[in-house]
């Protein structure tokens, strides 16, 4: 996708659908595509990001996600909120990426919490105030690593994204045994390396 920035996804615009299916009855309505970008673009940035893309690589990872959807929008049916349509398209990308990247050699650069700022809705802040987010992001990106791909994605959606056991489901294609099963070992894993952290970083107890 590196022909296309993110910003050019702006205008396009999907195929207008029939207001009526072969049935006649009412189709749904489709949402608008340049709404659902500008309303979605910093969340699946955000999305991209904590679930462990590269901040090279976020870019192109978003740009597919909005292209997939762009593609895909007349099979919206509105069962979904948009967000979590968008998310399920995000999941999909990521895990690509990460078959693509087992493939590759070298390691994955350190995130760029400079980039991760850039995406942040635009507030004021203090020199103190932005050096405490940077390190909690910094601390929070560094514990995230050490969950395997499975956990990783149902903890972030949970705690990070702040979605219910049922969206998960919906997002991951997973049925609720197994998301409630993922999260109960992904909060035991994230609480283990939190009290490491404090242990062997901070020189303290948790």
């Amino acid at each position: 996708m590196k022909g296309m920035s993110l910003l050019s996804l702006r205008r396009i615009r999907p195929a207008a659908a029939s207001s009526q299916p072969d049935g006649g009855e009412p189709c749904p309505a489709l949402p608008d595509f340049e709404t659902a970008y500008q309303e979605n673009l910093k969340f699946i940035w955000r999305a991209a990001r904590r679930l462990g893309i590269d901040p090279g690589d976020t870019d192109d990872v978003v740009q597919e996600v909005f292209v997939v959807a762009h593609r895909r929008l007349p099979e919206f049916e509105g069962r979904a909120q948009v967000k979590t349509w968008l998310l399920k398209i995000l999941v999909r990308v990521v895990r690509q990426y990460f078959r693509t990247q087992l493939r590759k050699p070298g390691h994955r650069p350190s995130p760029s919490l400079d980039d991760l700022d850039g995406l942040r809705d635009s507030q004021t802040r203090g020199p103190a105030e932005a050096a405490e987010r940077k390190d909690a992001v910094r601390i929070l990106d560094c514990l995230l690593d050490r969950l395997d791909c499975e956990k990783r994605e149902v903890f972030v959606l949970a705690e990070v994204e702040q979605l219910s056991a049922v969206e998960i489901a919906e997002v991951l294609g997973a049925n609720l045994n197994t998301i409630y099963s993922r999260l109960r070992a992904a909060r035991q894993e994230f609480q283990q390396a939190l009290a490491r952290f404090h242990t062997h970083e901070l020189g303290g107890t948790p």
